[in-house]
């Protein structure tokens, strides 16, 4: 892939990010001071939190198949290349898994984000609050569907009072 074109491909993408950026203004800026206007201030979180995650993954993986279009399939290169490729879709799919469970528990949405460098788990629940058995039952989750280990996950809930 030439120069320009890698250009113009990442200026694309910042493009998009910049539009995103600016409906996200415009939609939150839109909302009122009201209890319907808190809850839909959590909806948005969620929903630009999971926009700006699907963005820069797309992003990261547009750039790493790049790389695999330039270097030989023997490389060092290629190899971590591809690695870093199937890290990212396993975080995602592990995501995506955790995610639809937690939701299951009854809560209106959840976010997980997992560290692809790091074991890091973060967990932003829709709730105004958690209890002890809450935290119990989230880590209960991530410990034995994903064997993450307790110490390196964060809960948060993002409660209509933001």
């Amino acid at each position: 892939m030439s120069r320009t074109k890698k250009i113009i491909i990442m200026s694309a993408l910042v493009l998009l990010l910049a539009v995103t950026a600016v409906f996200n203004f415009v939609l939150a800026g839109g909302v009122t001071g009201n209890a319907d206007a808190d809850a839909a201030e959590a909806a948005n979180y969620f929903s630009t939190y999971r926009t700006d995650r699907t963005t820069n993954r797309n992003a990261e993986l547009l750039e790493l198949d790049s790389i695999l279009a330039e270097v030989e399939p023997s490389s060092a290169e290629y190899a971590e290349a591809v690695a870093l490729k199937l890290d990212i879709v396993e975080a995602m799919e592990r995501e995506l898994l955790l995610e639809t469970y937690i939701k299951a528990m009854g809560y209106d949405d959840v976010v997980v984000s997992i560290g692809t460098e790091s074991e890091s788990v973060n967990v932003f629940v829709s709730a105004a609050g958690l209890s002890h058995n809450d935290f119990l039952s989230i880590y209960n989750i991530l410990s034995t569907e994903a064997g993450c280990d307790p110490a390196n996950v964060n809960i948060t809930p993002i409660g209509t009072e933001i």
